[in-house]
């Protein structure tokens, strides 16, 4: 079944979804094989629970749009709060200010999500950064704040999905990068810093995995984001960025998204420990 997109301004919602399973044969139903208010409530509150840290970029709120539009409850977790408020409003979910890179207030963001949602089934952390310097004027400044942004979020993710999913399971999503795959000119610092995020995946897979955590990571190639608009907005260099891609054109946000969708599907539970790249064969196959 797909999802069922509410009408805006739509009164009571709980009216329209009735109204919207009535043809759904496998749902359950009352005497009179009518689907009823409570069945409806009760199922919106079975839906997953997913926390998207990093909610307010591109990759971040594409995700997020796409798990609300699959009915699933969604915590918005970022540090601005007043992107976060209005793609709250938009999606009508709920959502947390915190600083991705601090351990307590992510795991802040997961026990909220597990107090106002009933549970946390998923944590995907966005969050991530990009810097293009060779290393020799890489300074210790910029190589810090890339692992901050990079591992240390990556590893809060984590540490918050062992608190909150320890009884129940769950899958975690973090971000890898093809930067971290091949051999990319002035790409160390964040080579770097998704390798540890690999090597992250690997490791928490094998710990957590008795709990039932799933833990992977996507690597996209280039993706039309506001983080790379610096690159994709200039004529030449998204050309060029092009180019280095055998499909021969640059990602969308919604791709991403939709295998981290895909990745926290409780139908995919058999799948963890993996690095799955989805770059337009960017870090796979030669070109030319």
């Amino acid at each position: 079944m797909g999802p069922v997109n509410l009408p805006k301004g739509n009164s009571n919602p709980i009216n329209f979804a009735v109204a919207s399973f009535q043809n759904v044969r496998f749902l359950p139903r009352n005497a009179n094989n009518v689907i009823t208010h409570e069945k409806v409530l009760m199922m919106t509150h079975d839906m997953p629970v997913s926390m998207v840290i990093g909610a307010t970029g591109g990759i971040g709120s594409a995700t997020a749009r796409l798990l609300a539009s699959r009915g699933c409850r969604v915590l918005l977790v970022s540090h601005n709060e007043e992107k976060l408020q209005k793609l709250a409003e938009e999606l009508d979910t709920p959502y947390f200010v915190a600083d991705a890179t601090q351990f307590e207030q992510v795991e802040a963001a997961a026990k909220h999500a597990q107090e106002k949602l009933g549970s946390v089934d998923s944590i995907i952390n966005c969050v991530g950064s990009l810097i293009l310097k060779p290393a020799h004027i890489t300074t210790q400044k910029d190589l810090e704040q890339t692992i901050a942004l990079n591992v240390t979020t990556a590893f809060a993710a984590i540490r918050a999905a062992s608190s909150v999913m320890r009884d129940s399971g769950g899958s975690v999503v973090l971000f890898s990068s093809a930067a971290a795959r091949i051999g990319l000119a002035n790409h160390e610092a964040i080579a770097a810093a998704k390798g540890a995020v690999e090597g992250l995946v690997k490791s928490a897979a094998t710990t957590y995995a008795g709990k039932n955590i799933r833990v992977n990571a996507i690597a996209p190639g280039l993706v039309e984001t506001p983080l790379t608009e610096v690159i994709w907005s200039r004529p030449r260099s998204a050309e060029a960025s092009k180019a280095l891609h055998p499909l021969g054109r640059l990602g969308k946000p919604e791709e991403i998204a939709s295998l981290a969708a895909w990745l926290v599907d409780p139908h995919n539970s058999w799948i963890t420990g993996q690095i799955i790249g989805v770059d337009g064969g960017l870090a796979g196959l030669k070109t030319g």
